[in-house]
């Protein structure tokens, strides 16, 4: 009986996880990510299924970040009947994240159609709507961390905590076959060590194979508390100029990573308590999500919540829906934080308070997370003079902060650590990587004598 796995997509890029496991008796796809990138692309490579999603029996979903879970809707509409398994905190924000993807599809479309008009081009259809994402969760099943599960006639499933974000999970499948038992343990995204408000990855053993990602796969991570002394720093040369801090932040995990520093720095005086704002109304749904499972934080946080230490509760947090009272800090002068989407200020709020404050070398830009290449984020972290926004030029004044250290993914030793681990494996496949951070880490686990290989897109490859 064959046992093949299918790398569809996150294949020698880190965008659009999704790998399909088959036997003669089941199928089984590890996430449905959704590609990112220019927009035609974006709708050929989201759109091309290399499988028919009618006959998965299961869909195991690692974690609600849009690049794995956001082409469900599309494999619903295409046929997906099955149940999609992953953790009670992954459905509620996979919820949200999906509607927010299909209403941003929406808005987009509706912007480009207005554009082919008047260049007479037919109009395009977003891949799903806010409504159609709306009835993936339907199709979800929660199960917990340690729970082993059927969720084939040959196939069970654990799921394990990555420590990467708020329920997220490094999936074990065990395989029947024959009399053997073949594990295969899928680690994508996996999480670091000690990160605020989130348990460590948990090592799973027993694994023969590995597919594992490779954000960092040569890079290493400067301690975590550094971010928290470099966020502080810079708040206090902002408030010292009377100028505002802005923070472009994902809404998912992100924003709630710096509230919980925020909080910590008034705490310990070691900032003054000026006004915070969380200027997107994802981010405060999401914000809901966390306070809703507490069982899946560490116990620090836990405990602290529990005793009435919030740290999502900070009398100076504002949370901000209405877009009117959004527009009303561009005329504020107090010194604030402003924390608003979206992470590489490509759209959302995060623009108007750009326009609005780029040109004041008062200002501080506060960069928290990756920005990819071709994004206004990157002109920004690149200190390009002039950049555009909403088609306009301004002049970047503003003083720009670029703390890496605040990464949610795991960094070559924290990868090397965790292979060590999971110890024997027949073999490790390396996804969801630029070609160099693969390259490298392929080069330093072969070194060690591992068997390690990089697969390309739709490579079949069968587990012997």
């Amino acid at each position: 009986m064959p046992i093949k796995i299918k790398f569809l997509g996150g294949a020698k890029t880190v965008t659009g996880s999704s790998h399909l496991v088959s036997t003669d008796k089941s199928e089984v796809l590890l996430d449905a990510g959704l590609f990112q990138g220019r927009r035609d692309a974006f709708y050929q490579i989201n759109t091309t299924f290399n499988f028919n999603p009618h006959k998965l029996d299961a869909l195991v979903l690692s974690h609600a970040h849009i690049d794995h879970s956001g082409n469900i809707p599309n494999l619903i509409k295409k046929g997906l009947r099955c149940r999609i398994y992953a953790t009670s905190a992954t459905k509620d924000l996979a919820k949200l994240m999906l509607e927010d993807s299909g209403k941003v599809q929406e808005e987009d479309v509706h912007y480009v159609n207005k554009i082919n008009r008047h260049l007479g081009l037919p109009p395009r259809k977003p891949l799903y709507t806010k409504k159609e994402a709306g009835k993936a969760t339907k199709r979800f099943r929660s199960i917990s961390y340690g729970q082993r599960f059927c969720i084939a006639k040959d196939i069970f499933v654990t799921l394990y905590d990555a420590g990467h974000i708020l329920g997220s999970s490094i999936i074990v499948l065990d395989i029947k076959e024959g009399q053997r038992n073949i594990r295969l343990g899928y680690a994508v995204d996996l999480g670091r060590n000690n990160l605020p408000m989130l348990n460590s990855p948990k090592i799973p053993t027993g694994l023969d194979y590995l597919i594992l990602e490779s954000t960092y796969g040569g890079r290493l991570h400067a301690p975590i508390e550094e971010a928290k002394v470099r966020l502080k720093d810079a708040i206090n040369r902002t408030i010292e100029r009377g100028g505002k801090v802005l923070i472009p932040s994902f809404t998912l995990e992100r924003s709630q990573e710096v509230i919980y520093f925020l909080n910590e720095l008034i705490k310990e005086k070691a900032i003054p308590s000026i006004p915070i704002y969380l200027d997107s109304p994802l981010a405060i749904d999401i914000t809901e999500v966390f306070q809703n499972h507490l069982e899946y934080m560490d116990n620090q946080t836990h405990q602290a919540i529990l005793q009435g230490n919030n740290p999502f509760e900070l009398l100076n947090l504002r949370y901000v829906r209405d877009q009117r009272e959004s527009k009303a800090l561009n005329i504020d002068k107090r010194p604030m934080i402003i924390i608003a989407g979206s992470g590489m200020c490509e759209s959302g709020r995060i623009l108007h308070h750009l326009k609005n404050n780029i040109e004041e070398t008062r200002n501080t830009i506060l960069v928290v997370g990756y920005m990819a290449r071709d994004t206004l984020g990157k002109r920004i972290v690149d200190h390009e003079k002039f950049v555009r926004i909403f088609g306009v030029e301004y002049e970047l004044n503003a003083e720009v902060v670029v703390i890496n250290s605040f990464s949610a993914h795991a960094d070559k030793n924290e990868l090397h650590d965790f292979v060590s681990g999971c110890l024997p494996l027949k073999r490790i496949f390396l996804v969801h990587g630029d070609i160099e951070q693969l390259q490298t880490l392929h080069d330093s686990l072969s070194q060690k004598g591992l068997n390690t290989h990089i697969p390309s897109k739709d490579e079949e490859i069968l587990l012997s």
